[in-house]
């Protein structure tokens, strides 16, 4: 099948174009996007789309650079199609967001193909990958340990809206949910591309840094490729057809991962993901994997590929790990255990605190002197919050205190609670005697059989009364303060907004 039907067939299959649409033509000046740009052209009035050619010059080679772009704005103006070119600094992105200069490469084209689309008010950006870059990506994410939506490559179609690039003065965020990157080549051999080419009389540019096998996809195309040929001719077709296998499965496996994903997750901001761990830990291996690697994907969206050796480590890491257990994720973010839950988050981030009345960071220094006297009866504004407690005597009272459903409300005796309450921090070597047990224990150590929280253990409020802590705020009141059939008055301390 010659090229040009190739690339009819691909349209349709795929539904690459829609009738009256314009589409950004990415043209660098070499054999693939030249190939492109003439069959586009071939075919625009077939299925009825005017063409804009674009070109960024990434400013790497010098005045080569400059004749690429003066080259495809000549040819452009020749085959009478509106361009635009631009430049960005490749080398100043790469350094400023430490990316590597193919990356950093990548992020700034998209970028600029996204900016042009917005100009001229098109969702179809159409650039000129084919089946052999489809071998290479495949190759490349296989070495580099990529699950299944690395190892289905590059699609005929795809959303920009899931990726955040960088421009180089500010992140670009791609808005328009409508805008569609679209590989008319996908499936076409770079031989035939260079053929048609020849049959078409083009003249491409040619890019010297293609050979240059210091990156990576150049090492594969030119040494690793023609290697494994030697074992199998049709190497890049297997490559091809694997992806095309895995990335209808991926697809069917969407719904599956999703239902994952909404029965695991128990949080997400912009910053942060938390999954409750008992139901994680009961998902199918591949479930586990799929909803981590979602969790990077959303958290950092310029992450293209995530290594399997992250994701391995960490399910293994998560399915023994104990509260307060640490794992390293890839750009920066770290995941944490808690008795119930994990989170991924930026590695710098502090957990996030619940909802409750807490004291202030400063008084996390765990230093029992930092106290607060508490108002009986009255109100105790508690400092740096919108939260305050209350505090009221009962005369007479009834068997509702025995069943109070409230965490934040506490009913104590009045009498051995005594005058004098205070507010405060744990201290090191508190001891409490909780409602029910015993005898008294270490503060520290009923806290950890108690499950609290440990990021929000040295800010939770111990009201105490005659150097005994009479109520750990939200979780237990102290035995020898609770209300019995002897209790002449009751303390009610409320905590509320």
């Amino acid at each position: 099948m010659d090229v040009l039907s190739q690339i009819r067939r691909a349209i349709r299959q795929h539904h690459l174009l829609s009738h009256g649409e314009t589409v950004i033509v990415g043209v660098s000046g070499g054999p693939d996007s030249l190939c492109l740009l003439h069959a586009l052209l071939a075919l625009r009035d077939e299925f009825g789309c005017d063409l804009h050619v674009a070109h960024l010059n990434h400013l790497l080679r010098g005045a080569d650079a400059d004749a690429d772009a003066q080259f495809v704005s000549d040819l452009a103006t020749r085959w009478q199609l509106p361009n635009t070119t631009g430049a960005r600094d490749v080398t100043a992105l790469a350094r400023e967001h430490k990316l590597s200069i193919e990356e950093a490469a990548r992020q700034a084209r998209y970028a600029f193909l996204a900016e042009v689309a917005e100009a001229h008010h098109s969702n179809t950006i159409a650039v000129a990958h084919n089946a052999d870059d489809q071998a290479e990506s495949v190759l490349m994410h296989f070495l580099r340990g990529s699950g299944t939506a690395g190892l289905r490559g590059m699609l005929p179609k795809s959303a920009l809206t899931e990726f955040r690039f960088q421009s180089s003065d500010s992140q670009l965020p791609i808005t328009n949910p409508q805008l569609n990157l679209i590989r008319p080549l996908l499936s076409v051999p770079r031989a035939d591309v260079e053929r048609y080419c020849r049959e078409h009389d083009l003249q491409p540019r040619f890019d010297l840094s293609n050979l240059d096998t210091t990156f990576f996809r150049n090492r594969l195309r030119h040494e690793l490729l023609p290697l494994l040929e030697t074992y199998n001719p049709n190497i890049r077709e297997v490559l091809r057809r694997t992806a095309e296998v895995i990335a209808a499965e991926v697809e069917a496996l969407r719904d599956v991962a999703e239902n994952a994903w909404r029965a695991a997750i128990a949080s997400e901001s912009d910053g942060a993901i938390t999954f409750n761990l008992n139901t994680w830990r009961g998902l199918p291996v591949a479930m586990q994997r799929a909803t981590l690697r979602e969790a990077i994907r959303r958290l950092r969206p310029s992450l293209r590929n995530v290594n399997f050796v992250h994701i391995e480590d960490a399910v293994l890491h998560l399915k023994v790990a104990r509260t307060g257990a640490r794992a390293t994720l890839p750009q920066r973010l770290m995941l944490r255990v808690d008795y119930e839950t994990f989170t991924i988050a930026d590695a710098a981030r502090e957990p996030d605190l619940p909802d409750w009345p807490l004291l202030p960071m400063r008084q996390a220094s765990r230093d029992a002197s930092l106290r607060l006297e508490i108002n009986v009866p009255g109100i105790t504004p508690l400092p740096d919050s919108d939260w305050l407690l209350e505090a009221i005597h009962l005369a007479a009272w009834d068997d509702g205190v025995f069943t109070n459903p409230d965490p934040w409300t506490a009913y104590l005796d009045a009498d051995t609670a005594g005058p004098g309450l205070w507010v405060r921090a744990r201290a090191p070597g508190d001891v409490f005697h909780p409602q029910g047990m015993p005898s008294p224990l270490r503060l520290r150590d009923w806290m950890t059989n108690t499950k609290i929280p440990r990021h929000v253990r040295d800010l939770l409020p111990l009201i105490v009364a005659k150097d005994h802590i009479a109520w750990v705020a939200g979780f237990r009141i102290g035995q020898p303060f609770l209300v019995t059939s002897n209790t002449q008055r009751v303390l009610v301390l409320s905590f509320h907004r």
